[in-house]
């Protein structure tokens, strides 16, 4: 274990040295670890019809393949240790969400690691390096399945995007006090990614499964998701609610949450969602409708004996957060507001 402290801090500090010469700044300097890695968790096999075909080896017979893997990489920090954090992306994104800023910065990974937390950030199940199952879309393309039957998979446009993560209110204009680093935008739109869980059965379903076996491997945690991944985490909640310390959610969907949901999980799991700025009216799925879905379950969760907070940046003195503030030019100064909350209700 000191050995791979120590490569991890070598490695971690060469990162550094690099990040700091190709971006125009540079994140937070050295950091001390115990450990760094990655693994999976939640595979499982199935047998593959129609597993594609290369331009090296040709057409590869039916076989077995392993789907619904969820990809995790932790780092795990030396000396004192707060409450374990784990990171969930949102729609169109992968665990870079989390990692260094499209301008170079520093992100909420790190610094949550140099604020002694633990941090176990996260591919959704079938995106990204979790890996999806093109079978049902090869098999179209054999004329093996009816058009109809292959899965639609999803990728935001700059233009649908620009809107609903609230950079402006259309493309290319943007809000007179927006945080978010535009002159970077090439680097952010860069890590944008399918939504390639939609081949796999369950779909999003098996995020939480995923969510879940890693609360087993691990032990208690706190879950912070973000956007499209807000539900599943709620869902992760019900399914281990002695594993779950607290849930973050940074303009996650609430709307699940139902008066059952406070009798039993959510009186004992604190729960924080928060919220940046230009939601009110806001085009597309990060707006109105969201945002008071998390007002109100915030408001049923107090009522039913539990703790919850909705916390609105602007009305905290914070302002000009866009949707992915992990990344906005103050996004230090939010994951602090985070940071002190865990510490107040997570350690349960």
């Amino acid at each position: 274990m000191r050995l791979r402290g120590i490569l991890a801090r070598i490695t971690l500090c060469a990162l550094l040295a690099s990040a700091g010469n190709t971006m125009a700044a540079s994140i937070g300097g050295k950091l001390e670890l115990e450990d760094y890695g990655s693994f999976f968790v939640n595979a499982r096999t199935v047998k593959a019809d129609h597993p594609g075909s290369s331009l090296v080896t040709g057409k590869s017979p039916p076989g077995s393949v392993k789907v619904n893997q969820m990809y995790v990489q932790y780092r795990i920090p030396a000396g004192r240790k707060n409450v374990p954090v784990i990171m969930v992306h949102g729609s169109g994104h992968t665990g870079m969400t989390f990692e260094t800023t499209p301008d170079g910065r520093e992100g909420w990974a790190t610094y949550f690691l140099r604020k002694s937390f633990p941090v176990y950030v996260v591919d959704q199940a079938g995106r990204a390096r979790s890996g999806f199952n093109p079978s049902a879309i090869n098999a179209v393309g054999e004329k093996a399945a009816d058009p109809g039957t292959s899965p639609v998979i999803f990728i935001s446009t700059v233009e649908r995007a620009w809107p609903n993560f609230r950079f402006g209110p259309e493309y290319p204009k943007t809000y007179a006090n927006l945080q978010f680093p535009i002159e970077a935008l090439d680097q952010y739109l860069a890590q944008l990614v399918p939504n390639t869980e939609t081949t796999l059965d369950g779909g999003v379903n098996n995020t939480v499964d995923g969510l879940v076996a890693l609360l087993d491997k691990i032990g208690p945690a706190v879950i912070l998701v973000h956007s499209q991944s807000g539900i599943l985490g709620l869902d992760a909640a019900r399914k281990r609610p002695h594993l779950v310390k607290a849930l973050v959610s940074v303009e996650g969907g609430c709307e699940t949450v139902t008066a059952k949901d406070i009798a039993t999980p959510f009186v004992k799991i604190p729960l924080i969602s928060v919220w940046g700025d230009n939601s009110k009216g806001a085009w597309g799925a990060n707006g109105d409708k969201r945002r008071e879905g998390c007002v109100q379950a915030v408001n049923m969760i107090n009522k039913g004996g539990g703790k919850a907070t909705f916390y609105l940046l602007p009305e905290n003195g914070i302002a000009g957060n866009s949707h992915m503030m992990m990344m906005d030019k103050n996004n230090l100064q939010v994951a602090d507001v985070i940071q002190k909350w865990i510490l107040e209700n997570g350690e349960r």
